[in-house]
């Protein structure tokens, strides 16, 4: 969502460093950079050839607009077909609706999917940044597959995991239940969830490996697990993500290519339970 600016060559450099790593899924939307700004950019600068299209996956988001949501028929047709053009490609692999959209006609969605989907321009669907019952309202009518969501969640935005863990405790703010239990439901149907935000800090919107300021029992605790696996603090932190049994598929927002490569590296690095629930409550998650 950050590439506008960049040049070809280090958008080339950012992807092929990806690809050397193992990364085979590129995520986009038509918001990034401006309507579809950084789907062009990529498009322009790392155009997939016809012989290597099927050892990449394309995904792209569509529902966001200046100032409203529209998950409209029309508009999610026209937007494929500009993030098409914008990433040179004939097919997504995956679409997703960015936002549940309050105004939603859950038949507009299935007619738009059908039409994606028997023009082979879409492979498969999923949502969002959505709750169960938004899900179930777009299950009513369409007739895909939802395969994934996509939902913030990192050590310290932890919400995801923190309800379930602190539920039915009388007084703490942490058992709160915010995403009416997406976590299992997303479990329960074969859901892939997607982080977005993997090693973003809800205290000021930046990275939280290194801010001592805001997490100093944290970045100990990083830099005590990344010495004991001979890796980094960044490397932990996405393996923190890797070691829940849900199998999320973890979005890295980052344009430094080495931290590409330390995301890979900590995807393979299984934690132990004692390991990540030290990682969970250094955060300042409780545990009752």
């Amino acid at each position: 969502m950050r590439i506008k600016e960049k040049s070809d060559e280090e958008i080339r450099t950012l992807v092929g460093t990806a690809r050397d790593a193992g990364v085979t899924m590129f995520d986009h939307a038509d918001i990034y950079g401006g309507p579809h700004g950084c789907e062009q950019r990529y498009g322009e600068a790392q155009p997939v050839p016809a012989s290597e299209r099927d050892q990449i996956l394309l995904q792209s988001k569509v529902g966001i607009r200046s100032g409203f949501f529209d998950s409209s028929r029309e508009h999610i047709l026209s937007s494929v077909e500009q993030s098409l053009t914008a990433l040179r490609t004939d097919y997504l692999d995956v679409l997703l609706i960015h936002r549940p959209d309050t105004l939603v006609e859950p038949d507009e969605v299935a007619a738009a999917f059908d039409e994606l989907q028997s023009s082979g321009k879409v492979r498969s669907f999923g949502v969002s940044n959505h709750t169960p019952g938004q899900i179930e309202l777009l299950r009513k009518a369409v007739r895909q597959p939802l395969v994934a969501n996509q939902l913030q969640f990192s050590i310290t935005n932890a919400a995801l995991v923190a309800q379930g863990l602190a539920a039915n405790i009388m007084g703490l703010e942490q058992s709160a239940d915010r995403d009416l239990g997406i976590l299992d439901y997303s479990r329960l149907y074969d859901m892939t969830i997607q982080t977005w935000g993997s090693v973003q800090s809800p205290a000021n919107g930046g990275v939280f490996i290194g801010d001592r300021e805001n997490y100093p029992a944290l970045n100990d605790a990083l830099d005590e697990l990344a010495n004991a696996h001979g890796t980094s603090p960044d490397a932990i932190a996405i393996a923190w993500l890797a070691r829940h049994p849900a199998k999320m598929q973890i979005v890295i927002g980052t344009t430094t290519p080495s931290r590409v490569q330390d995301a890979a590296t900590g995807a393979a690095i299984t934690l132990t339970r004692e390991e990540w629930y030290r990682l969970y409550t250094s955060a300042g998650n409780t545990l009752p």
